[in-house]
């Protein structure tokens, strides 16, 4: 089977060639936990009380036929700069599974433990990736153990910053540190070099020190620095933990990091989870619009991809009862996600629920479907392989080469060509 596999990835790869990149960057808006479908990208208005909840109205959008959930005004009024697919589908309803599914593209069930999506990026960047930054970051912190570099190994993880972007002085884990001034850092580095005594390391000690202290001093730094913003660009994104990621991931794009993971916790709504989305939506409207827009004014729109979405969604029917309360569980037949930039078209929807937002009535959208489109824009041949260790080259993406698992690349929102070979 192996070996029919690697047939036919390189009968795929040797028709594709090399793919014309489109996009530089990527920066995933990832809402961990699980965001209802039905509140956000595909409400369902019609389906009555017990499905809609408390939010019985929509939102129209500047694309006619476009509707989205009513407490996301800013992301209305700017639909023709986005795509919506409403019908990514795994199927499970485990937190883990999703986001491994989600962040990996692999639903193969095999026995490997691939890479994120984001490692995978910087490892097929390695070479043309020459910032000082980490070429894979996340804002604040990654959203499972699973955005690690599986068997690339840890130099392709992600970098978590840990920290608060909307406090006073963000804070980044051995970047920025509020005790630490240039002063005392520069005392520390001329006593360490007293106590050395490795003459024939003093070369590669001293290349090394470079780049560390470039990193930490260097123009990097800055990159973090916050207070170079103006306020009302601040306020623009929001305040909140959320806004000020998003600020920090525009930051990192147009310093060149290839992939930006920014993870915003609290969307496992199981109890009262209208109460919750009260404060939650408008947080994610003002910053996700802010960033779309931002990003296009400063001409990076076309260069970057942005993704918003979970590892599943939610279940369409509220739970009433009790200790619920208005509540909705775990969701992964169904669920929806927000693409933009790098390639993606705007003001198109691929894919369409039932009546409820219960089953997928056109078009499904596999997790492989969405992580291959990707790749291909950013110039990554989605039908290529990875080095494992042990295993020799495996495919980047098991799943996209099972028709049980995969559904086909999203050709219907990019503007690539789709292949007569390709099914």
């Amino acid at each position: 089977m192996r070996t029919l596999y690697l047939t036919l990835i390189l009968l795929l790869s040797v028709c594709l060639g090399a793919n014309a990149q489109r996009a530089k960057s990527v920066i995933l808006v990832y809402l961990d936990g699980g965001p209802a479908q039905t509140d956000t990208f595909d409400p369902k208005p019609q389906a009555g009380r017990n499905y809609y909840g408390s939010y019985s109205g929509v939102c129209k959008t500047n694309v006619e036929g476009i509707e989205i959930g009513e407490k996301l005004p800013l992301l209305a009024g700017m639909a023709d700069k986005y795509s919506l697919i409403r019908t990514l589908t795994h199927g499970s309803n485990a937190h883990e599974t999703g986001h491994y599914a989600m962040i990996t593209g692999d639903t193969s069930g095999g026995a490997v433990v691939y890479p994120s999506f984001g490692a995978v990026i910087s490892y097929m960047k390695r070479d043309s990736y020459k910032g000082i930054l980490p070429s894979y970051i996340s804002v604040t912190s990654a959203n499972s153990r699973f955005n690690e570099g599986g068997f690339l190994g840890n130099e392709y993880k992600s970098f978590d910053t840990g920290g608060k972007p909307e406090a006073d002085e963000y804070e980044v884990e051995g970047v920025v540190n509020k005790f630490v001034n240039r002063e005392k850092m520069d005392k520390r580095m001329a006593l360490l070099d007293k106590f050395e005594n490795q003459p024939m390391d003093k070369e590669l000690i001293d290349s090394l020190r470079g780049v560390n202290m470039e990193f930490v001093w260097g123009n990097g730094r800055e990159v973090f620095n916050l207070a170079n913003e103006p306020d009302s660009i601040r306020k623009r994104y929001g305040k909140s933990r959320l806004g000020q990621s998003c600020l920090v991931a525009r930051r990192l794009v147009e310093a060149g990091v290839p992939f930006v993971n920014v993870r915003m916790t609290g969307w496992d709504t199981h109890k009262k989870h209208f109460q919750k989305m009260g404060s939650m939506l408008p947080n994610l409207d003002r910053a996700l619009s802010a960033l779309i827009a931002d990003l296009d004014a400063r001409g990076l729109l076309d260069s970057t991809i942005v993704l918003c979405g979970g590892e599943f969604g939610r279940t369409p029917r509220v739970e009433w009862e009790a200790p619920w309360n208005g509540g909705r569980a775990h969701f992964g037949k169904v669920f929806s996600y927000l693409v933009a930039g790098g390639g993606f078209h705007g003001g198109k929807v691929v894919g369409k629920s039932d009546k409820t937002g219960e089953k997928v009535a056109e078009r499904p959208v596999s997790p492989s479907d969405l992580i291959g489109t990707v790749y291909m824009l950013m110039g990554i041949d989605p039908y290529g392989t990875l080095p494992h260790v042990s295993e020799g080259d495996l495919p980047i993406l098991p799943s996209l080469l099972d028709e049980k698992k995969s559904y086909g690349l999203l050709y219907e929102i990019i503007d690539l060509k789709k292949p007569a070979y390709e099914r």
